[in-house]
């Protein structure tokens, strides 16, 4: 009976410790901003706008909308994809649903905006990429390399902001 009060009091000491590490990393000014992070903030925020940028130029595409039409859909698309992917993970962890929306805008916003000037920047100044059609390898292969590029140059971007408790770094408030 003694070791499994022990046990029980070293548990509870190390939920103590936890929640005060918790507690603490959340007030710090400026959090501790590694490129890992800015990598796993950057991947997240590619994965909402490449979800979006894709269907919104497949869609866009195969309606044989003109360029001006399909790059305004694939950027609505993206930013709500991207959205949408954080306020999922916000919303589990039990936040209401206004703050989560105050959330995913802090979080996402500038990083969206980064990525999706990059991306269609890239696909724009691409000698016949926007008049590919789907089954034409230039038009696959100017949207992955456009998006890899626009990760490239976000990835600072979402390091510098979480250095400064913005970015991502609102976001990782709310996961434990």
């Amino acid at each position: 009976m003694r070791h499994e009060e022990h046990a029980h009091h070293e548990e509870h000491a190390r939920q103590e410790e936890h929640a005060h590490h918790e507690t603490h990393t959340h007030h710090q000014e400026h959090p501790t901003a590694s490129w890992s992070m800015a990598v796993q903030a950057t991947l997240h925020c590619l994965t909402g706008c490449a979800i979006g940028e894709v269907l919104g130029m497949v869609i866009g595409t195969a309606l044989g909308w003109g360029n001006a039409p399909t790059l305004i859909l694939a950027i609505t698309l993206a930013f709500f994809f991207g959205y949408a992917l954080t306020l999922r993970g916000v919303l589990r962890a039990g936040v209401g649903l206004r703050t989560a929306i105050r959330v995913a805008l802090a979080a996402d916003t500038l990083s969206i905006a980064v990525m999706e000037l990059v991306d269609n920047g890239v696909i724009t100044l691409w000698p016949g990429a926007m008049d590919a059609n789907l089954g034409d390898p230039l038009f696959w292969g100017a949207l992955a390399f456009s998006l890899a590029v626009a990760f490239v140059v976000t990835t600072p971007v979402n390091k510098w902001t979480i250095g400064r408790g913005k970015g991502h770094a609102v976001v990782h408030r709310y996961h434990h």
